[in-house]
């Protein structure tokens, strides 16, 4: 897999990005990218070559090892980067949408035609809930594929031994030996950690557009009950002249 053209594609998500997803993207990429390609990697490449069963049956180890583990670690962290990452290009791909109509409207209606979007990239309107949505989709991603690394494999751990039991075509009870179960816990918990870190940061994005789009619309609000009063106090204002004058034409002139 080419990380590296990945991490230039998503590069470009930060110009339309917050402060939020820009730290996640640095976790992303730092805590879990390079420590996945650098040595996680490494680590579980030897996993079924090494699992190690106490038995000659043909066939017993290959399918203790399928018991246990029926998704390799490092495998499952692949599919969960790439399902993470890949709600961030949909924030591309409407930026790219909007300056295409814009490109557009100015070829149809010439190059002093009214903009149809004040900036393309500007998170208002079709594209603070497609911005919105990515965010939503990467949560509930992170979460559910926490929740398989826990339900496959209890609280995270990987025990020095297993005991593969009823399972054709062993015998009886069989014994087997993980290679190196505490360098892969260790690996283990620390991309979990990382996870954890970019569920917070998430949520605490997710937090933030809403309450920004929140106090932009309380000031929107706020300008407009203004704008009415003031309209209404002028309008009654005139009115009390208009009064005034047509009392004082009303009123009898004395000559004498």
């Amino acid at each position: 897999m080419d990380w590296k053209a990945l991490q230039e594609l998503l590069s470009g998500v930060n110009k339309y990005s917050t402060a939020f997803s820009r730290i996640w993207l640095s976790v992303v990429f730092v805590f879990r990218v390079l420590v996945y390609v650098v040595a996680a990697e490494r680590v579980w490449g030897d996993e079924q070559k090494d699992f190690d069963c106490n038995t000659r049956q043909p066939g017993c180890t290959n399918v203790c090892y399928d018991h246990f583990f029926p998704i390799s670690h490092i495998r499952l962290w692949a599919l969960q980067l790439i399902f993470v990452t890949c709600p961030s290009l949909l924030v591309i791909m409407h930026v790219a949408y909007r300056k295409e109509r814009e490109r557009k409207n100015r070829e149809k209606n010439g190059e002093n035609c009214p903009k149809l979007y004040s900036r393309a990239d500007k998170k208002h309107g079709g594209l603070w809930w497609t911005y919105l949505f990515s965010l939503f989709f990467k949560l509930i991603i992170e979460i559910l594929f926490l929740y398989l690394l826990h339900k496959m494999w209890d609280s995270f751990d990987l025990p020095r031994l297993v005991k593969c039991t009823n399972v054709d075509p062993c015998p009886n009870t069989v014994d087997c030996y993980i290679a190196r179960p505490t360098e892969k816990r260790v690996f283990t918990y620390f991309m979990v950690g990382a996870s954890s870190i970019c569920i917070v940061l998430t949520v605490c994005e997710i937090f933030y557009l809403i309450f920004k789009r929140v106090v932009q619309r309380a000031r929107k609000w706020r300008k407009s009950t203004k704008r009415s009063v003031s309209y209404s106090k002028a309008s009654t204002c005139h009115c009390q002249v208009k009064s005034e004058e047509k009392d004082n034409k009303s009123q009898p002139r004395c000559v004498a």
